[in-house]
């Protein structure tokens, strides 16, 4: 076995920038896909028929393709129909934030019908719109429900990141494979990568059963 760990160590401190990178990139991601998966949820629920049909067709090719996939379309098809070379970055959050939505979208559809009706029939009792009812009295029930759940999203949404690597976006991921690049060396670069995400996703694990204790001791 031919192991040389000093060969990326001047490297390290390029490779560890990527973290503040990736998490930018996860957080925007993150945003974006609970502003669609919020709205979806809503439609999911609605009365209106074509709302659910819509709503129902999205999460469906979302989470039926894959998510890689759906990144080369948006990365290397768009610029070939509307003729603008989408950065490697925006290319990135749109992927991620349209294919979280759809994930988000059921969270929070299920978030919401665990709250319990009496609620719901208490507001419409005293007459109080639609839009104040959901903003004021269900979502922010539905959402300290399902807070664990949306922060596993958010550690799935971590993890998987490292595939805008592929687009050439200088995340942790892209900067190990220049490192091994330069360096004429596979495994060190990417096995320091992989201890990279491996405390970054468990900080986060950390994290979401802290928020989950307190939640429980709220209750």
């Amino acid at each position: 076995m031919n192991l040389d760990f000093f060969k990326i160590v001047p490297s390290i401190p390029f490779i560890l920038s990527g973290i503040w990178v990736t998490l930018l990139f996860v957080l925007v991601s993150a945003v974006l896909g609970f502003i669609i998966g919020t709205i979806l949820s809503l439609f999911k629920i609605s009365n209106v028929k074509g709302l659910r049909w819509f709503a129902d067709a999205y999460t469906s090719i979302f989470r039926g393709t894959p998510l890689i996939l759906q990144l080369m379309i948006i990365y290397f098809a768009t610029p070939q129909l509307i003729g603008y070379n989408i950065p490697a970055f925006l290319a990135g959050i749109l992927a991620f934030g349209l294919n979280s939505g759809a994930y988000i979208s059921e969270i929070i559809r299920a978030g919401i019908q665990a709250v319990d009706k009496g609620q719901r029939e208490a507001a419409e009792a005293l007459a109080i719109p639609y839009k104040p009812m959901m903003k004021d009295i269900i979502l922010p029930q539905a959402l300290k429900n399902i807070l664990p759940a949306l922060l596993n999203e958010f550690i799935t949404l971590t993890k998987e990141s490292a595939i805008v690597s592929t687009i050439g976006f200088l995340d942790i991921m892209r900067r190990a494979q220049v490192v091994s690049a330069n360096t004429y060396t596979a495994f060190e670069p990417l096995l320091f990568a992989g201890l990279i995400y491996y405390v970054l996703v468990m900080s986060l694990t950390v994290l979401g059963r802290y928020v989950e204790r307190r939640l429980r001791r709220s209750e």
